[in-house]
C-alpha cells in the first residue's frame, strides 16, 4: 500500500514525506469524505495543523485530491480519479450529505449531467450536493 502512496506522489513530483503518505493513508481508508479537523483529530501529533493544511492544498491543485463543502459549510476532501490532474478535475458524480451522521459521501454511480452555458461563461467547478439519510443511519 505504501508504494502506491509514493509512486502516487513521484508520478506528481512531491517529495515523499511522511506527513503527505499518511494523509494519503487516511483518505483512501475511509469511503466518505474527511474534513480537516476530522484528519487532525485521525492524525494527531503526526502532523501539525500548517502542514496539513498545505498538503491538502497542494493535493488539491495536483488533482490528488477534491473538495467537497458540506451543507454546514466545511470543506471535506476525497481522493480524485485518476483521470483527474493539476489543470482539470473530473468530478461528474453526485455528493450526498447525510444529514443524520453529516458525513459527506462521493456516489461516483451517479453521474452528472453535461451543462452548457451561455457563451462568454466557462465553467470551473460544479458540485452537486444531494442531502438526506445515509444507508447506514438508515439502517438503525
Amino acid at each position: 500500500m505504501a508504494n502506491s502512496f509514493i509512486k502516487l506522489l513521484e508520478e506528481n513530483d512531491l517529495k515523499k514525506t511522511q506527513p503527505r503518505i499518511s494523509v494519503l493513508k487516511v483518505l483512501t481508508s475511509r469511503e466518505m469524505a474527511t474534513s480537516q479537523p476530522d484528519l487532525e483529530a485521525i492524525l494527531g501529533k503526526e502532523i501539525d495543523r500548517v502542514t496539513l493544511y498545505r498538503t491538502l492544498k497542494t493535493f488539491e491543485d495536483k488533482g490528488i485530491i477534491h473538495k467537497v463543502i458540506d451543507n454546514k459549510g466545511t470543506a471535506n476532501y476525497a481522493m480524485c480519479s485518476h483521470q483527474c490532474n493539476a489543470k482539470e478535475h473530473h468530478h461528474d458524480h453526485l455528493h450526498f450529505n447525510c444529514t443524520q451522521c453529516n458525513h459527506l459521501y462521493c456516489l461516483d454511480e451517479c453521474i452528472l449531467p453535461q451543462i452548457t452555458v451561455p457563451s462568454g461563461y466557462q465553467v470551473e467547478n460544479l458540485q452537486l450536493i444531494a442531502t438526506g439519510i445515509c444507508a447506514k443511519c438508515k439502517q438503525g
